[in-house]
Order: structure tokens, then C-alpha cells, then sequence
């Protein structure tokens, strides 16, 4: 307890027991060593009996005086460090050399602590010192330990490695949410919100304004992303950057190529749309990206395979192509619509560009403008053709069925290209959301087969799930459960975990607008294997309970929930070629 006062030759309990060893009168040798040992001040001696009188021990004193006299010390330390004075890291390092013997004594060491942290540059001796005892690592600030660090990247990466995990469980566990809402999706946090998470806060003050830990940080989110496809790591790395920028730390910011670009695309983000003038800006971030650094564009296509902002690319293409039908436009005359497909582009070839490392915009599939978006606008035209049909009086009625089959070019490029299969699940989730059962019936058997099962990701059944909820009351038909289930959830489930669990979550939340008889079929087929994961067994015992409880009370009447969406519809002109159903 008392190690390291020798080194600085003040008397500890091993002087005191050899003095009381070799004395012949004890009491004499006490006060001596009091004397000597106690607090230098000539006129304290004649006081120190009153304390005596009133019963208060010398210890609780002594302890009371030291208690104050360190605190100050600590302040002292800090206004030193904050003045202006040229010396003052001189004279933090003297007192630190007079104070590190003393580390280990709990009573000295917040001051030890207090002196360490506020040094800019620690003696690499003493740092050392710290790393290679435990007690000494665990306790000491920050700011010391990133100076430990920025030299130590498998130190670092152990310190980090646990924080990066906790993210992806807690993304992953916002997609599994029991909350079934259009409203409050996986989406609808705020940047600014998300930053505030303990995970992006912890690892925003470990790096402080260190560039070397940043780009470390970088490092690992690039070496995960590529290990396991993950593309929450794309939206770390963008939550990380405004985070700092947010406290503007200016260190890094001004030299992190991506800043700006990230910056704008943050503001997209929040308005979940890419306007004209911010599309420019975008547009001329990537237009600048200099020869012999095109190594800038795999960061930046990591920020644009960030789930976030891939979702904000799709609605504002999808708003685009509304304003394209009201205007009767065709795709590739919208210089915006294009921008918007190229940084789409972007970043779903973000995996394969850090991969092969070569350093090269991908070319986006002119066909997916000239072909697959005009197949996309003949179903809305089927659509509202047949629509405008139900609406006419009888005698002028045709025998006119709804379509059933798609347009080849559209089932191809779902299958065949990523940014038409990412356009094409968004506008099943726009047809979901218009509550239109029809067209919804003809879709969803196209999804089975989709460019690298994109349609069996999480996000994408995430949200798809919240969007059923508002046909909940077309549940209760047998075919239309038909080709939710048996036609597209159904064919993966056996094969895909994450799928079974999103039908569970689904049934959850709609068991009791199914058919008695359907829904017992369904029940015996979604039955958990016996190795699966515990999440999937309390679901399904969840909904068994739910079941339940459903045949001995009758249920609950339905919540319509109101819809603000984001999206702002755009009035479309009602004549015999144009189709009224927004798109």
C-alpha cells in the first residue's frame, strides 16, 4: 500500500517497526517519528492537543488535511495544463516524475492519474509502465490511453472489437422488432438520433482527435465489411464521421476525403430525399475524385451501400419517376433520376470494389433505364387501366381481368441486375403502402427469385412486414394469404432462419385476421426445428400463446394507423394515357 514513499525518502510502516524494534523507550521513539513525519508546520504542534481533548484521532485529521491538500493539487494541475505559461509541460513532467513512484498507492494515484492525462506526449517509459499492469491501464484516462494506442493497433482493435459486435446485434435486433409499423420502421430514427447511440458516442470519444486511431477505426469497419458482407459497418462508418463532425473536430474532418460528400448526403438523409441542388453538390464531389486517388471511392461507395442512404436514393428515384409520369417523361431525360441511379450503383458494387481492389465507378446497365423502368411503368399503367375499368358503368364495362403475369424485362433484371432488383422490392413496398391488394398479388410471386435473394434480407422483409399491416384485413381471404405465404415467404423458410423469423413477427401481429383453418396449417409448417435459435423458439411460443389466449376472448378491434410517409404525391393528370395511380 505504502510502496514507492522510500524512493522519495519519506519514512513508511517498515522504518516505524524497526525504530520501535531498536528503541528502548517506545513512547519517546512515537514522538519522534510523529514529529518528523507529521505535517511541517511549527505552529500546528501546540494545536494538535486540543484535537486530543475533543477525541479526534490523529488519522481522521491528518486524513482530512491530505484529502484537501491533494484536491487542490489536482486543480492546480489542471490550470497549469489549461494556461498559456511555454513551461507548463515542463512542470506537469517534473511533478509527474516526483508522483509515479507513488502510482500504486490508492491515495496518491487520482493525482498520478490527473497529471498523466493532462500531458499531451507522455514519457514513453511511463507509458510502458502503464500498458504492462492491468490495474494501471484500466484506470487511467482516455487521453492516455489513446496515446497508447495510436502505437498499439491489436490493443486498440481489443478495445474496439466488442463495441463494433454490440452494433451489429443492436441493428440487427431493430430488424427482429416486435414492432410491426409503417411509421416506426427500422428507418425512421434521425441521423442525428442514431449518433447519439452509446456505440458511435464511445467510440467518437476513444478516438478523440486522433487521425491515427480514426483511420485505424476505418480499417477494421473496411476488413468486417469485407469479412462478412455486413452493411451495418458501411453505416457505422458514415455515423462515425458526422459524429466527429457534430463536435467539430476539425483534426479529422479537414482531412477525410469523404467529409463534405457525407455531409450532404447526411442531409438527404434527414429529408429522406436527394433534391436538385443537393444532387449537384453530390454529383460534383464524385465528378472531383482525382487521378491516383480513386482509392476516395471505396469509402465513398461504403457510405452509399449504407443502408440509410441506399433507402433515401430509392424513395427520391421512386418520387423522380412519379414527377417523370405527370409530365409524361421518359427516365433518361432526368438528369437527376440518373445521378441518383449511378450513386445507387455505387454503392451496392461497394463489396466487390474493396474486394478487388480496383478502384473504378461501375457502369450502370443502361437497359435497367431503357428497359426495366419503362416494364416497371407498363404495370402501373395495367394497373390503373384495369382500375379505371372497375369505375365504369356496366354497359360500357370490357372482360377485362387483371393481369397476372409481368412483363419479362422486369422478372429478368430482378434477377439478373442489383439496382433494378432494389428499385423493384421499393416499388412492391409503394404498392403495399397504396393498399393495393391487386397489384400486390402479382408481385409478390417474382420476388421468389431475386438478384442474390435480396428479397429474403432483412431489411427488405423488415419493412415489407410493417407494410402488410396495412392490408391486415385481407388476411382474412385465403388466397391472398395464399400468395403471401405459400407463394413467397413460405418457399425460402426452410433454408433461411431470418425468413421463418419475419413470417413469425408477421403472424404475431396478425394471427387473428387469418383463417382458423389456415392459420392451424400454418402453425404445424412454421414449427421450429430443434436446432434453431432461441429467439426463433420464443416467437413461436409467443404466437402460440397468442393463440391461445385468441379462443378464449375474442380480439381486439384494428388501429388504422394514419399515414404521413415521407413521400409527397404528386398530382397526375387524368387523361386516357396517363394512370392516376401515383407510383
Amino acid at each position: 500500500m505504502f510502496a514507492g514513499l522510500p524512493e522519495l525518502g519519506i519514512s513508511n510502516g517498515e522504518d516505524l517497526k524497526e525504530t520501535l524494534t531498536n528503541c528502548t523507550e517506545p513512547l519517546k521513539a512515537i514522538d519522534q517519528f510523529q514529529m518528523e513525519n507529521g505535517i511541517l508546520l511549527p505552529t500546528l504542534q501546540s494545536a494538535l492537543p486540543f484535537l486530543d481533548l475533543h477525541g479526534t484521532p490523529r488519522l481522521e485529521f491528518h486524513q482530512s488535511v491530505f484529502d484537501e491538500l491533494r484536491d487542490k493539487l489536482m486543480e492546480r494541475v489542471a490550470t497549469i495544463a489549461e494556461g498559456k505559461d511555454e513551461d507548463r509541460y515542463g512542470k506537469l513532467e517534473e511533478l509527474l516524475e516526483k508522483s509515479f513512484p507513488l502510482v500504486k498507492m490508492p491515495s496518491i494515484q487520482p493525482v498520478v492519474m490527473q497529471v498523466l492525462k493532462h500531458l499531451p506526449k507522455v514519457p514513453e517509459k511511463k507509458l510502458k509502465m502503464v500498458m504492462a499492469d492491468k490495474d494501471l491501464y484500466k484506470v487511467c484516462a482516455v487521453e492516455v490511453k489513446r496515446q497508447i494506442w495510436q502505437d498499439n493497433q491489436a490493443l486498440f482493435g481489443d478495445e474496439v472489437s466488442p463495441l463494433l459486435k454490440q452494433y451489429i446485434v443492436e441493428k440487427e435486433a431493430a430488424l427482429f422488432s416486435s414492432d410491426l409499423s409503417i411509421l416506426h420502421n427500422f428507418f425512421s430514427p434521425s441521423p442525428k438520433t442514431r449518433r447519439q447511440g452509446e456505440v458511435v458516442l464511445k467510440l467518437t470519444q476513444m478516438i478523440g482527435k486522433n487521425v491515427k486511431l480514426y483511420d485505424m477505426v476505418l480499417q477494421f469497419l473496411r476488413t468486417l465489411f469485407l469479412r462478412t458482407r455486413n452493411v451495418h459497418y458501411c453505416t457505422l462508418r458514415a455515423e462515425l464521421l458526422m459524429s466527429l463532425h457534430d463536435l467539430d473536430i476539425s483534426e479529422i474532418c479537414s482531412v477525410d476525403p469523404c467529409h463534405k460528400f457525407t455531409w450532404c448526403l447526411d442531409a438527404c438523409i434527414r429529408e429522406k430525399f436527394v433534391d436538385g441542388k443537393r444532387a449537384r453538390e453530390l454529383q460534383g464531389f464524385l465528378d472531383g475524385v482525382k487521378k491516383g486517388q480513386e482509392q476516395v471511392l471505396g469509402d465513398l461507395s461504403m457510405i452509399l451501400c449504407d443502408p440509410f442512404a441506399c433507402n433515401t436514393l430509392v424513395l427520391s428515384i421512386m418520387r423522380n419517376l412519379q414527377e417523370l409520369l405527370s409530365q409524361d417523361s421518359l427516365p433518361r431525360e432526368s438528369p437527376d433520376l440518373m445521378l441518383q441511379l449511378r450513386m445507387l450503383s455505387l454503392g451496392q458494387g461497394a463489396w466487390d470494389m474493396i474486394d478487388s481492389q480496383v478502384f473504378k465507378e461501375p457502369r450502370l446497365d443502361l437497359e435497367v433505364v431503357t428497359r426495366f423502368l419503362p416494364a416497371m411503368m407498363s404495370v402501373v399503367v395495367d394497373d390503373h387501366t384495369f382500375t379505371v375499368e372497375q369505375k365504369l358503368p356496366s354497359e360500357e364495362k370490357s372482360s377485362v381481368s387483371y393481369p397476372t403475369t409481368l412483363p419479362d424485362a422486369f422478372n429478368r433484371y430482378l434477377q439478373e441486375n442489383r439496382v433494378a432488383c432494389e428499385m423493384g422490392l421499393y416499388y412492391v413496398l409503394h404498392i403495399a403502402k397504396q393498399r393495393n391488394k391487386n397489384a400486390l398479388q402479382r408481385l409478390l410471386p417474382a420476388l421468389v427469385e431475386t438478384y442474390n435473394d435480396m428479397a429474403f434480407g432483412d431489411i427488405f422483409l423488415h419493412l415489407l412486414t410493417g407494410h402488410l399491416t396495412l392490408l391486415s384485413d385481407e388476411f382474412g381471404s385465403e388466397e391472398f394469404c395464399s400468395v403471401v405465404f405459400d407463394g413467397f415467404l413460405l418457399t425460402s423458410f426452410s433454408s433461411k432462419e431470418n425468413v421463418h423469423r419475419h413470417t413469425l413477427r408477421l403472424l404475431v401481429h396478425l394471427h387473428h385476421k387469418l383463417l382458423p383453418s389456415y392459420m392451424e396449417t400454418l402453425m404445424k409448417t412454421l414449427e421450429p426445428p430443434k436446432q434453431c435459435s432461441e429467439p426463433m423458439k420464443e416467437l413461436y411460443t409467443q404466437l402460440t400463446e397468442k393463440l391461445e389466449a385468441q379462443k378464449k376472448s375474442p380480439p381486439p378491434p384494428d388501429e388504422t394507423p394514419s399515414l404521413d410517409l415521407g413521400l409527397h404525391p404528386v398530382a397526375v393528370p387524368t387523361t386516357a394515357s396517363t394512370p392516376t395511380t401515383p407510383l
